[in-house]
């Protein structure tokens, strides 16, 4: 008797927990929300997070506060929100590096796919490889003879395992060009040091890299995705330029960590689909050549599965051993 009791009781304290996470979750929020970006101030993905927190906040009634936690490639930002509570008030704003990182970090301190709950996709964008105009090469198959003859061309990268990083150590791979690898702390670093002359080439999004290109400023070279962008339409695919099958892509995704509510992260797509298509700003994503976000949660959730092993497979298409 005094087992069925005991168990009578923790069935009752069971209850009147997901009654409270129901309620917890209609009535949410009621304290300040806080979005993770992993990364510095400044990149595409900052510029997202930042977007998203004026409407939620708009939206919600409640401050919404973008939180930089750069470091090891996301890996640091993303942690926090793993280990936070599954009650919306962590969030994180993230790129593709998130999908990446298993396939190139040995012990991540969380499961990429275990341990969140994507909830949307914010936006989308081809990697432009573009060049400071000292040097001598307006096409993909002069930069290469010209990383040949001179023996190598640096290129910058948003940071060591990012998509600008593996799309440079994936053409090289494919080509056999001695492409020189130069990590920065984010996009904004790596862009500086570009039209200084630093550094000779990079991969840069094109949310960040269209108005350079329209001022004159970079020489546009490829773009990376399978197909044109349309704010750059004479600028012509790697793979058009000879690099058969060669496609890489950045995106921005919203995730909790895994455990919040079904019906929380059903709202919280829709404010995220809301907030990129926003007329206004959705007409200045599309004329910096990005694309908003308009998936469900179901579709973005195969997506990123998905991604996972995509990336895994050009990690390894790149020769690049995880550390």
């Amino acid at each position: 008797m005094k087992s069925l009791s005991q168990l009578r009781r923790r069935l009752l304290g069971a209850g009147l927990m997901l009654l409270a996470g129901t309620v917890h979750a209609a009535d949410y929020p009621t304290q300040p929300i806080s979005l993770v970006v992993p990364f510095v101030a400044g990149g595409m993905t900052d510029v997202l997070a930042r977007q998203l927190a004026k409407t939620m906040q708009k939206s919600l009634g409640q401050p919404v506060v973008v939180e930089n936690r750069p470091g090891a490639g996301g890996v640091i930002g993303a942690e926090k929100v793993a280990r936070s509570r599954s009650d919306g008030y962590t969030l994180m704003v993230t790129t593709t590096a998130h999908v990446v990182n298993p396939a190139i970090t040995k012990q991540l301190p969380y499961n990429t796919e275990r341990d969140f709950a994507p909830i949307a996709l914010l936006a989308s964008t081809p990697n432009v490889l573009v060049v400071n105009p000292a040097v001598p090469a307006r096409s993909l198959q002069e930069l290469l003879a010209y990383a040949k003859r001179t023996g190598s061309v640096s290129y910058g990268s948003s940071g060591t395992g990012g998509t600008t990083h593996l799309s440079g150590a994936l053409l090289a791979g494919r080509t056999g060009a001695p492409l020189l690898h130069v990590p920065y702390k984010g996009t904004a670093a790596a862009v500086n040091d570009l039209l200084g002359g630093q550094i000779q080439a990079s991969f840069v999004d094109a949310l960040t890299a269209v108005k350079y290109i329209q001022a004159g400023k970079l020489n546009a070279i490829a773009v990376s995705t399978r197909t044109r962008n349309a704010m750059l339409p004479n600028v012509p695919t790697i793979a058009e330029q000879g690099v058969a099958g060669y496609e890489t892509e950045i995106w921005i995704g919203f995730s909790p960590p895994a455990g919040t509510p079904p019906d929380l992260i059903a709202r919280l797509n829709q404010l995220a689909v809301n907030s990129m298509n926003e007329p206004g700003f959705k007409d200045t994503l599309l004329q910096q050549g990005t694309t908003p976000g308009h998936m469900a949660v179901p579709e973005f959730r195969g997506f990123v599965s998905a991604e996972i092993r995509k990336w895994a497979g050009i990690v390894k298409d790149a020769h690049i051993e995880a550390q």
